[in-house]
C-alpha cells in the first residue's frame, strides 16, 4: 500500500500499549483491574465467543448460499482475540477517565454497522459495538489534547506498528519514514494520546492477569477506501517497546523513493 493512502487519511491517530505492572491485586478469575472497575475473564471470554460465533454463523450462511461447506478454520475470525478485547475494555476506561477529568463530551456518531466489514464481524456483536464507543472517545481526545514532539521513537513506532498490519511498506529508514509522513502530525496526536493514557494508569491503580499483562490499546487508519486496524507500542522515555517485530529490511532506493514522492 502506497504511504500516501494511510498517512493522508488518518484522522484517527494510533495509539500506544500500557505496560502495566501488577499492584497486589490478582484475582486468578480477573483479566484486568482499572482503578475500582475490574473486568472478568468470563467478560473477556463472553465478548470473545460472542464475535466468534456470530461471525462463524455469518461463514456458514454465505458458504451455503454458495453450496459450500466452510473449514473449521474459516468459521473462526483471526482478527478478534481475547488480547484485543481486554486492549478495548482497559482502553476504553482509560480514556473515559482521561475524558471526564477534562469535562469533555463524547458524542455518540460511530456505529457497529460502519465498522463491521472492515472489522470482519457481525455489527450485531459486543466487540463491534466497543469498537465504535471506542472511535468516538478517541476521536475526541485527539481533538483536545495538544500535539506531542515528532521524534525518531515515535514515528519508528507508529511505521512498524502500520507495517506489521500490513498497512504500509516496510524497510525504510527513519529519514525516509519522515518525509513519508510530512508534517507527523497523526503521530504527534498518536504519542500524546499514548502519554495521556499512561499518566492515567499510574494514578488509577492498573493490575493485569498475566496473560494479558501488556496491553496494547486499540488503533486504526482509514486508506480512504477502507480502515486499518492495529495496536501501537507505548512509547515511553526510553523508546518504544519493542514487542513490535522490526520489517525486514527489503526496500530499495526505488521504493523509499516512492514513499518520499507520495507523502507530499
Amino acid at each position: 500500500m502506497r504511504a500516501r493512502r494511510v498517512i493522508a487519511a488518518a484522522s484517527v491517530a494510533a495509539l500506544g500499549v500500557l505496560s502495566l505492572a501488577a499492584c497486589g491485586k490478582s484475582a486468578p478469575d480477573v483479566a484486568a483491574y482499572v482503578g475500582d472497575t475490574t473486568y472478568s475473564l468470563e467478560r473477556v471470554d463472553g465478548i470473545y465467543d460472542d464475535a466468534q460465533a456470530k461471525y462463524g454463523e455469518s461463514v456458514r450462511q454465505q458458504a451455503a448460499q454458495a453450496g459450500a461447506t466452510p473449514s473449521p478454520d474459516q468459521l473462526r475470525s483471526a482478527a478478534v482475540t481475547r488480547q484485543g478485547v481486554v486492549n478495548l475494555l482497559v482502553s476504553l476506561e482509560l480514556g473515559k477517565r482521561v475524558a471526564a477529568a477534562k469535562n469533555l463530551q463524547v458524542p455518540d456518531e460511530v456505529t457497529p454497522e460502519q465498522l463491521a466489514q472492515n472489522l470482519g464481524v457481525p455489527a450485531n456483536t459486543e466487540y463491534a459495538k466497543l469498537w465504535g464507543e471506542w472511535i468516538d472517545l478517541l476521536q475526541v481526545l485527539n481533538q483536545q489534547l495538544p500535539p506531542a514532539e515528532l521524534s525518531d521513537d515515535s514515528l519508528t513506532a507508529v511505521y512498524q506498528a502500520l507495517v506489521k498490519a500490513k498497512a504500509i511498506q516496510g524497510g525504510l529508514s527513519v529519514a525516509d519514514v519522515r518525509k513519508a509522513f510530512g508534517d507527523g502530525g497523526f503521530v504527534r496526536a498518536a504519542t500524546a494520546l499514548s502519554t495521556a493514557l499512561e499518566e492515567e494508569a499510574s494514578k488509577v491503580d492498573v493490575s493485569l492477569n498475566p496473560r494479558y499483562r501488556a496491553v496494547g490499546v486499540p488503533s486504526v487508519v482509514s486508506t480512504g477506501q477502507s480502515l486499518v486496524f492495529y495496536s501501537l507500542p507505548y512509547i515511553n522515555e526510553a523508546g518504544p517497546v519493542t514487542d513490535i517485530s522490526t520489517p525486514e529490511p527489503t526496500a530499495s532506493s526505488s521504493a523509499a523513493s516512492e514513499a518520499e514522492g507520495t507523502a507530499s
